[in-house]
């Protein structure tokens, strides 16, 4: 059977050969162009209504193909449902889906802006590594919707729009992640598709509205779940004094957010390997490796004996740290067992095969009450620990220490 891929854009699945081509419309060396249209299919799943060259079908497989309307070859390999663009070899090396999900107010927006800061700068200055946008699209909307209103006018980000009022549509963000790695044949590149997408808290507060994303999380390779402490009734007295507390009204608890995240994916399971299963006393667990991150550790920080590994930095170096990170995880997990989120921890446990907990700040303070950054600045702590754990269960970094 043919590998599936997914679309980094629209998550849709289909095989290498089910690729599409779309003419370049240029002048050929017959002195034939094809004619610049809109798109129908583009603009109804992607809002994209500018005039693009036709579609036509050819063995995806191959980097290139000829127009069998105008003898002209082109480059331009798209997805065959939703017409989207696809990344330069896509197919060709390692695509994977980062699915961002969290409750409303969690700061999904915050973290997604202050995580791909990092990994451009700190992260690739360590693992010699480079993270770019895979289109022209993600390195606009990037540097003008998320770089430059955080980090150049230090504000904060109004809330996510909704998938139901949003024509039914997420906008990914799509990178390609270069590195160079060892081997016995000497250092190779490898490249790895990332595409991230950002969904508003509201598409999780009822089973209906998250049903939008059910195809979106069901074909992430993995989970970045971003939980509020904040948000949790026995976390909220042991703030630290002053800390700005979220509202409650029409916020869903962690928990339930949890919950609903784990039913749409079981719901999605494949049923021919619920069918192996059959029988069974044991239902097989979620196999999909998911990050549990609480989000704005710095409101907690007092809280913390000395030696916590949350009191310290990352180790240095290039390569991800499973010590530290194992070290974090139990640390993390009786931090949960303070804030009265036991049946959170006992979820995850009888139900996922791969999870690991994480504690980050990705401002590493509170934003001011006018909703602007801190005069200290931006410090971000571990932001970029739940990335680089799912990239090293793909082997897409190396990592260090027991497992």
């Amino acid at each position: 059977m043919a590998r599936r891929l997914t679309c980094p854009y629209c998550y849709e699945t289909f095989t290498g050969r089910e690729i599409a081509f779309r003419c370049n419309s240029r002048l050929t060396r017959t002195q034939k162009r094809c004619v610049r249209r809109r798109d129908q299919v583009l603009a109804d799943r992607m809002g994209q209504r500018g005039e693009v060259g036709p579609v036509f079908t050819a063995d995806g497989r191959a980097s290139t193909a000829v127009c069998p309307d105008c003898d002209g070859e082109t480059t331009f390999r798209i997805c065959p449902v939703c017409h989207s663009t696809l990344p330069a070899q896509f197919g060709m090396v390692e695509n994977r889906m980062i699915a961002m999900v969290g409750a409303k107010a969690s700061g999904k927006t915050v973290y997604t802006t202050v995580l791909l800061h990092e990994m451009m700068n700190r992260v690739g200055s360590a693992f010699g590594a480079s993270l770019v946008g895979a289109d022209d699209a993600t390195m606009q909307r990037f540097h003008a919707d998320y770089h430059e209103h955080l980090f150049r006018d230090g504000q904060m980000f109004a809330g996510t729009r909704t998938a139901v009022t949003n024509d039914n549509r997420v906008d990914p963000l799509v990178f390609r992640f270069g590195l160079r790695r060892r081997s016995l044949l000497g250092e190779r590149p490898q490249h790895t598709v990332l595409s991230f997408f950002d969904t508003a808290g509201e598409d999780f507060n009822s089973r209906e509205n998250m049903e939008l994303n059910t195809r979106y999380l069901a074909n992430a390779d993995g989970i970045v779940l971003l939980l509020d402490p904040l948000q949790m009734a026995g976390a909220r007295p042991l703030a630290r004094p002053g800390t700005a507390l979220p509202g409650t009204e029409g916020v869903d608890t962690p928990y339930h957010v949890v919950s609903r995240v784990t039913n749409l994916l079981l719901a999605r399971e494949d049923a021919g390997r619920r069918a192996r299963f059959a029988g069974r006393r044991a239902a097989p667990r979620i196999d999909t490796p998911v990050a549990v991150v609480f989000t704005k550790l710095d409101a907690f920080w007092h809280l913390l004996d000395k030696g916590s590994p949350l009191r310290a930095h990352p180790p240095s170096g290039d390569r991800f740290d499973e010590e530290d990170s194992l070290s974090v995880h139990e640390e993390v997990r009786t931090l949960i067992k303070d804030w009265d989120g036991v049946p959170i921890d006992r979820l995850l446990e009888n139900t996922y095969s791969r999870y690991r907990y994480f504690g980050i700040s990705a401002l590493g303070h509170s934003p001011t009450a006018d909703a602007r950054v801190a005069r200290t600045g931006i410090q971000p702590y571990r932001v970029t620990d739940p990335l680089l754990w799912l990239l090293g269960e793909y082997g897409a970094v190396p990592r260090t220490g027991r497992r």
